[in-house]
């Protein structure tokens, strides 16, 4: 089965997001906070379910710059200097098409830590 590919990547560095448009007509723009508390990397999400570390603080992180890895995912050298998560498509697409809910998720368990987000 094959997945949707990226067929146009920009990133929007004063506004802070991601735009990627697919190959099967889904667009989706992420903000650079978005992509950074939910990356793919071991440092975020553990080594198995369960393990994730909640990422806080990360209002004003931004994306400086996109190293393509194969032809099949891209790395996201945020300037906090978070670097390796490794975004695949797939994991792209997905955080696209979830982003409503894991964003809702993400802000409840800010609130049960007693985190209180600052307005970027």
């Amino acid at each position: 089965m094959s997945h949707p590919i990226p067929t146009e990547i920009h990133l929007h560095r004063q506004s802070r997001r991601l735009e990627i448009s697919f190959d099967d007509g889904e667009k989706f723009e992420y903000p650079a906070e978005y992509l950074r508390v939910f990356s793919p990397s071991a440092e975020v999400q553990g080594h198995g379910p369960g393990q994730e570390t909640l990422q806080v603080g990360k209002e004003e992180v931004n994306i400086a710059h996109i190293e393509p890895v194969g032809n099949y995912a891209i790395c996201l050298h945020f300037d906090d200097e978070h670097n390796t998560g490794i975004y695949s498509w797939e994991t792209l697409y997905r955080l696209g098409k979830q982003r409503e809910q894991n964003w809702t998720d993400y802000l409840r368990r800010l609130d049960e830590a007693g985190y209180q987000r600052k307005q970027p």
